[in-house]
């Protein structure tokens, strides 16, 4: 297993498009980031905190979500997402979670992800799909 600090962070950023934004309250209603948007970045972040710290071959999947959207970004916000690794136990990793726009943190959480062996993953998929 590589060593993978406590601690260890990363961040990134994302502006608010109609391509990332919720289309259920209508074309003209209030448009904001979707919350399936703002999940799927952070566990993206998260992965992008410890790829580099994985042997070639490796890879990081997400086991488990457990997040609040706690306000609403809209078109031409930019959100800041930060990933922190909490806990590392085995090949399961703990990450807190958050996203902010300019004005306030709009969510929060805690993500597990599992590292895995990329060509192990496919040929149990590849099971699978036979």
């Amino acid at each position: 297993m590589p060593n993978i600090p406590i601690g260890t962070r990363a961040e990134q950023k994302l502006l608010v498009t109609s391509e990332t934004a919720i289309t259920f309250l209508g074309a003209e209603g209030p448009r904001v980031l979707s919350t399936p948007h703002m999940i799927g970045r952070m566990e993206l972040t998260c992965r992008d905190a410890v790829k580099p710290l994985l042997d070639a071959g490796y890879d990081t999947v997400g086991t488990h979500v457990d997040v609040y959207h706690l306000a609403a970004a809209p078109i031409g916000a930019v959100v800041t997402f930060t990933a922190e690794v909490a806990a590392v136990e085995g090949r399961r990793l703990q990450f807190r979670v958050e996203a902010w726009d300019e004005k306030e943190k709009i969510g929060e959480g805690t993500h597990e992800r599992a590292i895995i062996n990329v060509a192990k993953f496919a040929a149990r998929l590849a099971e699978k799909n036979s």
